[in-house]
């Protein structure tokens, strides 16, 4: 109560903030007439002088309002578009690196390219995020005049590009791409083995377009880059063929809210049975519980047509949010090989994660970051608290006017779906518009059938038939249109009135239930009533909708019953509605303590991730690399010889552990023979020899190989360092994804998870640490060279398929592509030139 009194009395933050705004916006408007006296020339010299004054120390915030007056005017002259003033203010709010929510039809393709202009002058690059590739090129294409009039440089990465051409629009002032090939350009730098294989810079700037889609929908699932493990396929189609044989509430049981499902005591005995198994939780069997668990899932939690569809012999993920086929993306922890099974189509090899990281802390390294979006306010907390991204409300340019009806609420979705056609021919026979969203692709074709039996003619968009989405799209606000789509309704393509519509009433929204999430809803009522357009929208419920039966509790069920609803009727109530809502406000609390434990979790990764991929790229870009072997070798050293010799120094009784002494030093004697091949030393006799003996035989093994090869040493060590990196990173990746799968079961001992995570993890990472070291001395202290060795067989060309997960669009139909990766391993050919394999040859 006594915030809204604060806010009569002194307005929201957001509203005081946007006053501070205003002066601003008073300069630019001052400045017009001055700019619009100078020709292109004049205009493109004084953009270019002011380039020069702020890579010279000057501060961007002193330049704003001339910049900004200056590029609205290169707007006019060469799209014919001139920015409102709520443009400026929604510019200068992604500038102070905050979110700007804008409602649909504001504009805010044109929004950015304000910020855009004023922070490519320092010349550190500036990337705009959006959500395929085909809003990526067309922004690029279309705003790109406006920056190639004023002389900046304008690049775009779209899927299937060549790391040269990436190169290329990475170099540039501007450069536009999706989320997912900016984040999978930087984990394939990170993999990368010479310099001028990388593609992009620092992280200076980015503006998310659809920034909630991105920053929250995308977070849970992080992109990886993946290789094929090496296991078996058939255990899945063998458990697959039990499950049929469990019954539910017997043998197991479901929790739809939390998406889990549990073997039951009977269950197990069950399964075991039927596995012909002594004990299903003995370690050598956690496999085949972890597939009867995933197989459940598949079976009893992922339905065909609304998760995932069957299309060309492939189970493809359907996005929950946008509605888009994801082609190329894969359930992880064997869920997508559970579902291949149940489908009855090939089931594909598990992949093993070589590189990933989450959205979340990818769009954290980025100096300044800033998003706009149609509606943002809703998740306002998260943005603040995951990403530090204050949302700034920006006004529309005109009034908006559509009217938002309340839900109407049915008892079963028969009824539900009946009056739902019903009222769309109506609509139809009058001639207005109209856009039905719904949740499913199985949604939409239910409403498909039953319009074509009332013969009502109708366009469907789903991740079926997505085709001519821009075009189905624009054609949406046309007289008599009706038009069907799952929640992708829209994305990137604006709703025009066609001529006679306005009089019509507008644009007609309706929406088929409630989603999760309120912003998703917001999303699809965003369609209608644009730029003061009239329009109206409506959404029809039923009580045995997922979500009402979820989340809305008994009391709902109870309120109608109240309120004497029978079969067929239909009631409108504020109560209902208001409890629908609270209920969507549990669900985004949930989904939001979900994102945020993953980002905790992954936040122990991003530290070991950042450590690998700092040391990564001194190893790649340094001149030289002695100094870094010399300090491995003393490393290695000072653990073997640290407890040998502080025993020594503790001048330990004679008959006192003598047999102790003797087991550790040949735990010493094993270890300088087996890692640094001191065998060939013709000084070494089978003992032990003190550490600086040991540390000068080292030294002298990795002089005769410099010797040896004294032009190509530097990139010997090279390869052998990077090879050793990248294969201990795999494993500890492999390493942590399970520690991470069995992680909460320490809460039953009363142990805090995250807390046993971070500390078994760092421990895990410290081993890494040191068999990185361990195995790339044994390699060059092994190394033979018997043959020329020419510069060009440490170039690590080979073509390896490498898996793409975490993200896809509509318009990319294979995510797997060709990679030059290095060969390596001790079945790969011998780096010396001979051309057998490495562990035959120098490796033997």
């Amino acid at each position: 109560m006594l915030d809204f009194i604060a806010k009569k009395l002194f307005g929201s933050q957001a509203d005081r903030h946007l006053k501070k705004i205003s002066p601003v916006v008073d300069k630019v408007n001052g400045l017009e007439p001055e700019i619009q006296k100078l020709d292109d020339d004049g205009l493109r010299g004084r953009f270019m002088e002011l380039r020069d004054e702020v890579q010279g120390g000057r501060d961007l915030d002193e330049i704003l309002p001339e910049v900004f007056a200056i590029v609205r005017e290169s707007s006019v002259r060469t799209l014919g578009l001139r920015h409102f003033d709520v443009q400026i203010i929604g510019g200068h709010v992604l500038h102070e690196g905050k979110i700007a929510e804008m409602k649909t039809g504001e504009g805010k393709t044109l929004v950015a390219t304000l910020p855009v202009a004023l922070n490519a002058l320092t010349g550190k690059g500036v990337h705009v995020v959006t959500v395929n590739d085909y809003l990526a090129s067309r922004d690029a294409e279309w705003m790109g005049e406006i920056y190639r009039f004023l002389g900046l440089s304008v690049g775009v990465i779209t899927h299937g590009m060549t790391p040269a051409e990436r190169r290329e629009a990475y170099a540039c002032d501007v450069t536009y791409g999706t989320n997912n090939e900016f984040g999978f350009d930087y984990l394939r730098d990170n993999m990368a083995f010479a310099p001028e294989q990388l593609v992009q810079r620092e992280h200076h700037y980015a503006i998310v377009d659809e920034v909630d889609s991105i920053l929250i929908d995308e977070a849970r699932t992080p992109l990886i880059i993946s290789g094929q493990a090496d296991q078996s396929t058939a255990q899945y189609g063998m458990i697959d063929s039990i499950i049929p044989r469990l019954k539910r509430d017997e043998d197991f049981t479901l929790d739809e809210k939390a998406r889990s499902v549990m073997l039951t005591d009977e269950g197990v005995v069950k399964c075991e049975g039927i596995l012909n198994v002594e004990n299903l939780f003995d370690p050598g069997h956690i496999t085949l519980q972890h597939h009867i668990l995933q197989a459940l899932k598949a079976h009893q939690l992922f339905t065909r047509d609304k998760d995932y569809i069957v299309k060309d012999g492939e189970v493809v993920i359907v996005d929950e949010f946008t509605g888009r086929l994801m082609p190329g993306r894969r359930f992880s922890d064997g869920l997508h090989q559970a579902l291949e099974a149940k489908e009855k189509v090939k089931v594909k090899a598990e992949n093993q994660t070589l590189a990933s990281i989450t959205f979340q802390n990818y769009f954290r390294m980025y100096d300044k970051l800033s998003g706009m979006t149609g509606t943002a306010d809703t998740e306002a907390v998260e943005f603040k608290q995951i990403y530090n991204l204050d949302v700034m409300v920006i006004p529309t340019h005109r009034p908006m006017i559509r009217q938002d009806h309340a839900d109407v609420i049915y008892r079963t979705q028969e009824d539900k779906f009946k009056a739902i056609a019903q009222d769309i021919a109506d609509l139809n026979k009058s001639g207005q518009p109209v856009l039905v969203g719904t949740v499913s692709i199985e949604k939409s074709e239910l409403i498909s059938r039953m319009l074509k039996k009332m013969k009502v003619p109708h366009n469907v968009l789903n991740a079926k038939h997505h085709e001519s989405e821009a075009e189905i799209v624009a054609e949406a606000g046309q007289l008599g249109k009706v038009t069907i789509a799952t929640n992708m309704a829209g994305r990137g393509t604006d709703i025009k009135l066609g001529d006679g519509v306005v009089e019509q009433g507008g644009l007609f929204i309706l929406g088929t239930e409630r989603h999760e999430s309120r912003r998703i809803d917001n999303q699809l009522r965003g369609r209608s009533g644009r730029q003061g357009d009239p329009g109206a929208s409506r959404f029809y419920l039923a009580l045995d909708d997922d979500l009402m039966r979820l989340f809305g509790s008994d009391r709902i069920s109870g309120l109608m019953e109240k309120l004497g609803m029978e079969e067929g009727e239909a009631i409108e109530n504020k109560m209902v509605s208001r409890a629908i809502e609270n209920a969507q406000r549990r669900v985004e609390s949930h989904n939001f303590e979900i994102r945020k434990t993953l980002l905790e979790y992954d936040d122990v990764m991003n530290q070991q991730r950042e450590v690998i991929y700092t040391q990564r790229r001194e190893i790649m870009t340094a001149d030289e690399l002695r100094d870094v072997v010399d300090g491995f070798v003393e490393d290695i050293l000072e653990d073997l010889y640290q407890a040998l010799e502080s025993d020594k120094d503790k001048g330990k009784e004679k008959d006192k552990d003598e047999d102790q002494d003797k087991d550790m030093e040949a735990h010493v004697r094993a270890r300088l023979e087996e890692v640094f091949d001191v065998k060939r030393m013709d000084e070494y006799d089978g003992a032990v020899p003190d550490r600086e003996t040991a540390r000068k035989w080292v030294m002298s093994i990795l002089d005769g190989l410099r010797d040896q090869a004294p032009d190509h040493f530097t990139e010997i060590l090279r390869y052998f360092l990077l090879d050793s990196l990248d294969r201990n990173w795999k494993e500890h990746l492999l390493n942590m994804d399970h520690l991470r799968d069995g992680i909460g079961l320490r809460g039953y001992g009363q142990k805090d998870p995250k807390q046993e995570y971070k500390k078994e993890g760092f421990e895990l990472f410290q081993e890494m640490l040191y068999r990185i070291k361990e195995n790339a001395l044994f390699s060059l202290c092994h190394l033979r060279i018997k043959a020329e060795v020419k510069e060009e067989e440490f170039k690590h060309e080979e073509n390896t398929e490498l898996q793409y997960a975490g993200g896809g669009d509509d318009d990319q139909p294979d995510r797997t592509v060709k990679r030059d990766k290095p060969k390596t391993g001790r079945n790969a050919p011998c780096p010396c030139g001979s051309g057998r394999k490495y562990k035959k040859c120098c490796g033997s």
